[in-house]
C-alpha cells in the first residue's frame, strides 16, 4: 500500500481521492467544474443556516424574559440567563467528551492574544447590552422591545465598517434601511400613541453593545466556538449576578430562578455557538443583518404567548422585514484580491477551493487541524469570512 497523502474532492455525494496530482475519477474538467461550483453555493448556506439559527434561539429570550422580569429584577435575570449558557454549555462539553472523545484541541483553544477581544465581548454583549435589554423590558411591551433588537444588526454593520473597514456593498444598505425602517415601525404603539423615550433608547443601547460584541468575537471566531460562549457565559453571568448582590436586590430562589437557566441555556448558550461558527463564514456585518431575523421572531411569539399586538403595522413591517433579507442574500461582492501565505487552525470541510490540502488518511468533517494557504492573487464572489479580512478604499 502506498502512504502518499490522499486529497480528497468533494464531486457529488462521492469523495474521491486524488494521488500526486492523478485524479481517480473519469470525469471530465468542466463536469468537475460544474460540480464544485454548485457545492461551493451549499457550503455558503451553511453559514447563514448557523446565523438563522442562533437569530431564531436568541430570538425566543426576549418575551420569556418579559414573563420572568415581573419577578426576577433586571440585573439578576440578566446575569441568570448567562449563567444558564455556561451550565448548558458545561453540560454539552461533558457529554461531547463522553460520546464521541472530543476534546478542545490546543490548536483552537483561547489563547492570551485572544482576551483583549474576549474582554471587550464580555464587557459590552455579556454584561452592558443583556441588563440595558432586561431593565428595557420593565417599560416597554416585549413586542416592541423584541423588534427594537434589529438595531443589533444595523450597529454590527455600521460598526464593521467603521472600525474593521469592511466593505458595504449597495445591497447591504438597502437590507440595513429595510430593517431599520421595520423596526421603528413596528416599535410604536398605536393603542397608546406614544413613545417611551428612556425604554427605547435602553433597547437602542443593548442592540450597540451586541453590535460591539459580534466585530469583536470576529476576531476570534476562528477558535472552539463553545469554549468561546463557555468563556462569555460564566464571566458575563458571574459579574452581572455580583453588580445585582452589590445593589441589594431581591432576588428570591424558587422555580423562576430555573426557568431563567433553561432560557439562558437555550437561548443565550446555544446560539451563541451558531452565531460564532456563522462569524466564520460570513463576517460580522452579514451575519448581524441576518441575526436580525431573530427580533422578528420574538415579536411572532410576543404575540402568541403574550397576547400582544400593534394592529395594521405588522404588514408593512413584514414585507420591509423580508425584502431586506433578500437583498441580503443576492448580494455578489466581488474584486481582485491577494492573499498571503497563512498557516492557521479552524472548524472546516474541503468543500471549497480555500481547503484543498491533503490529509494522509481519511478524515471526517467538519474537522479541526492546522493547515497553511499558499499565496494567492486571484478574483471571485466572497464575504468578508475568516480568510477575507482584508481592507477596501
Amino acid at each position: 500500500m502506498s502512504s502518499k497523502p490522499l486529497c480528497p474532492l468533494h464531486l457529488g455525494p462521492l469523495r474521491l481521492y486524488r494521488r500526486d496530482g492523478l485524479l481517480v475519477s473519469g470525469l471530465t474538467h468542466a463536469r468537475r467544474g460544474r460540480i464544485l461550483l454548485k457545492q461551493n453555493f451549499r457550503t455558503n448556506l451553511v453559514p447563514i443556516a448557523f446565523a438563522i439559527l442562533a437569530a431564531t434561539l436568541f430570538g425566543l429570550s426576549t418575551p420569556f424574559a418579559k414573563l420572568l422580569v415581573s419577578n426576577i429584577p433586571p440585573v439578576a435575570l440578566a446575569g441568570l440567563l448567562y449563567l444558564g449558557a455556561f451550565l448548558g454549555l458545561g453540560f454539552y462539553i461533558v457529554m461531547r467528551r463522553i460520546v464521541s472523545g472530543h476534546r478542545t484541541t490546543s490548536r483552537s483553544a483561547l489563547r492570551r492574544a485572544d482576551l483583549p477581544w474576549l474582554a471587550g465581548a464580555i464587557l459590552s454583549g455579556g454584561i452592558l447590552a443583556p441588563i440595558s435589554l432586561m431593565v428595557g423590558l420593565t417599560l416597554i411591551s416585549g413586542f416592541s422591545a423584541s423588534l427594537l433588537l434589529n438595531m443589533e444588526g444595523v450597529a454590527t454593520a455600521i460598526i464593521a465598517t467603521m472600525l474593521f473597514k469592511e466593505s458595504v456593498g449597495r445591497r447591504l444598505v438597502i437590507a440595513l434601511v429595510c430593517m431599520t425602517a421595520a423596526g421603528v415601525l413596528l416599535s410604536w404603539d398605536p393603542s397608546q400613541g406614544t413613545w417611551n423615550i428612556v425604554g427605547f433608547m435602553l433597547l437602542i443601547l443593548a442592540g450597540f453593545g451586541w453590535g460591539l460584541d459580534n466585530n469583536l468575537t470576529r476576531s476570534i471566531c476562528g477558535r472552539d466556538p463553545v469554549q468561546i460562549a463557555l468563556a462569555k457565559g460564566g464571566l458575563a453571568g458571574t459579574a452581572s449576578m455580583a453588580i445585582a448582590i452589590a445593589l441589594g436586590l431581591n432576588i428570591s430562589i424558587d422555580a423562576q430562578i430555573m426557568w431563567a437557566l433553561v432560557l439562558g441555556a437555550v437561548s443565550y448558550g446555544a446560539s451563541l455557538v451558531f452565531f460564532v461558527l456563522a462569524l466564520q463564514g460570513l463576517g460580522a456585518s452579514r451575519t448581524g443583518v441576518f441575526f436580525s431575523l431573530g427580533p422578528f421572531v420574538g415579536a411572532i411569539v410576543s404575540i402568541l404567548v403574550l397576547r400582544e399586538w400593534l394592529g395594521w403595522v405588522v404588514v408593512p413591517a413584514l414585507a420591509l422585514m423580508t425584502l431586506g433579507v433578500l437583498a441580503l442574500v443576492y448580494e455578489r461582492h466581488s474584486h481582485q484580491h491577494g492573499h498571503e501565505e497563512t498557516t492557521h487552525a479552524h472548524i472546516h470541510t474541503h468543500r471549497d477551493s480555500s481547503h484543498d490540502h491533503c490529509h494522509t488518511e481519511p478524515v471526517r468533517e467538519p474537522h479541526n487541524h492546522e493547515h497553511t494557504h499558499k499565496t494567492a492573487v486571484h478574483d471571485h464572489v466572497h464575504w468578508p469570512d475568516i480568510h477575507h479580512r482584508h481592507t477596501h478604499d
